[in-house]
């Protein structure tokens, strides 16, 4: 892992654990910011959503895949996950804050401006391969390099069988 990785995946996945535990803490705040979205969503889900849990289950997540990007492991399906997460997050964190004053009018937009921007880092460490080609560019090029090799083996017994057709036929 380079330099840049090894520091870089740690500073961002702070955040989201901080935020995560944050939501562990404070079940019922991030529940009341989640109940007008659910509301919606509950028309069309065919399951009753339970608002605390759901803050739970979005927290926890938070953690873990944060902990799992700091560390390296997984760290695309981890930065994935993230990358849902903190979508959500905005959306749900601009619908509810306070557009009274000015003031508030400038959190949100600070607020939705650095959601954003943890959103483009997380998307950027989720097709990050490190170095290495990922599977999709692996399969694509193992296909390749068969057609390639069956290619050459079919003009080369190709070419075998017209000589000994022409070998007995010249017989």
């Amino acid at each position: 892992m380079s330099l840049v990785r090894f520091l870089a995946r740690p500073m961002l996945a702070s955040s989201f654990v901080i935020a995560g535990l944050d939501k562990l803490k404070n079940a019922d705040d991030t529940a009341k910011q989640l109940s007008p979205l659910l509301r919606r969503a509950a028309e069309t889900l065919p399951f009753a959503t339970d608002e605390k849990m759901l803050a739970r289950v979005i927290g926890g997540t938070q953690v873990g895949a944060g902990a799992l990007l700091a560390l390296g492991k997984c760290s695309r399906i981890s930065a994935t996950l993230l990358a849902g997460i903190s979508a959500l997050n905005t959306f749900v964190e601009y619908r509810s804050a306070d557009i009274s004053t000015k003031e508030g009018r400038i959190a949100r937009r600070s607020r939705l401006l650095k959601n954003l921007s943890l959103t483009g880092g997380v998307l950027l460490a989720a097709v990050d391969t490190a170095g290495r080609p990922s599977l999709a560019w692996r399969a694509e090029h193992l296909a390749m390099d068969a057609k390639k090799a069956t290619g050459k083996q079919l003009k080369k017994t190709d070419r075998a069988v017209r000589k000994a057709v022409d070998h007995a036929v010249g017989a």
